[in-house]
Order: structure tokens, then sequence, then C-alpha cells
């Protein structure tokens, strides 16, 4: 499902390692700083984040893999695509992902966790785990990417609205050339004027 870049890992980076989460789950709250805002905001092409945060419940999958579920919440400026102003709006993204080791065998074959239990994904059914990288997954990477899911591409102030133009009459469709012929009378210089 996620396809993030070298950038959106150094913006924000908070690894949980799979021996982090007790059998009973753990409670996580991130908070970006400042400059994890900045980058962030450059990023995704805003003028500002001015807060962001999530609030997570790992646990683990399958023996050694991780689900996450939580929501991230920001508060952001934008720049309205119509008016061109700037304007700030909060967004709030529920998100949860799983992650698993990462597999050598093609997708349809049986995976087994550290259990024994064997376990079949189905190619044509959900999206299949993340990888865990080095036996962990990488927290901040998975806030950027949901915030950046969560942003609208063309953003407009509250209360404005896109008027499209007027349509053309007829006589703005015809040509300039076509105007000049007209005035001039269709004459040509063999008409000797």
């Amino acid at each position: 499902m996620r396809h993030e870049s070298h950038d959106s890992h150094a913006a924000l980076s908070r690894p949980l390692s799979l021996a982090e989460v007790p059998p009973e789950g753990l409670d996580i709250q991130l908070v970006a700083t400042e400059a994890e805002r900045a980058a962030l905001a450059e990023l995704n092409g805003l003028p500002a984040i001015l807060s962001l945060e999530a609030t997570l419940r790992a646990k683990r999958w399958r023996g050694d893999g991780l689900d996450i579920e939580g929501e991230v919440r920001a508060r952001i400026r934008q720049t309205c695509v119509v008016t061109l102003d700037e304007f700030e709006s909060d967004v709030a993204e529920p998100l949860h992902l799983r992650f698993a080791p990462p597999q050598d065998a093609p997708r349809g074959r049986p995976h087994h966790d550290a259990s024994g239990e064997e376990h079949a994904h189905d190619a044509l059914g959900e999206d299949p785990p993340d990888p865990l990288i080095g036996g962990a997954a990488d927290l901040g990477a998975v806030v950027s990417e949901f915030l950046t899911l969560a942003l609208d591409p063309y953003p407009r102030k509250p209360g404005v609205e896109f008027v499209e133009p007027a349509p053309s009459t007829p006589d703005e469709n015809v040509s300039p050339f076509a105007k000049l012929r007209a005035a001039v009378g269709n004459k040509t210089p063999a008409d000797g004027n």
C-alpha cells in the first residue's frame, strides 16, 4: 500500500521494535517537533503544519508481526486554490496497518509465524502487511504518510466557491481574422482597394 520516499523518513522517524511491544500491547503518543513539522510542510507544499500528533495502539500480530491502529491529528495552514489566501484547517485521519517480517515467498504462498501456525495471504483480498525493517516499524513514516493522504489536493478557504467563467458568446468564438475580414468587407487586392 505504501510508497514512501527517503525524504519522508528523514522528516519524521519513530522506529518501534517488535521487541518493545509487550503481549498486552502498547499505547503510543507521537508528537512531531517544530523542525519535523517544518520539514513535512515543505514536503507537502504547505505554508505550515502548526501541530501534528498521533494516538496509536501497537499490538503483536501473528506472533512475529505488529498491528498498529489509531488516529493522526494535525492543524495545518494551506493555500486556497481559488483565492490564493492562506487559511488554517484541522485534519483527523484514522489509521490501521499491519507489519510482518519480509517474505521471500511470492504472494499467495503460506507464511509461517513464530508459533509455527501457517497463514496464506490472499493476493486479491486485503492488503499484504508492510515489511518490518530490522524487526521494526517506523511509526513516524506511517504518520507522515497518513497525513499526506488526508490532505485535500485542491483546498478551498471555508465559504469560498469556485465560479466557472460564463460561457462565451458566439461572437467571442469567431477568429480575429474572420472579424477583420468581415470589417474590410471581404475585399481583395484584385478589387482595386
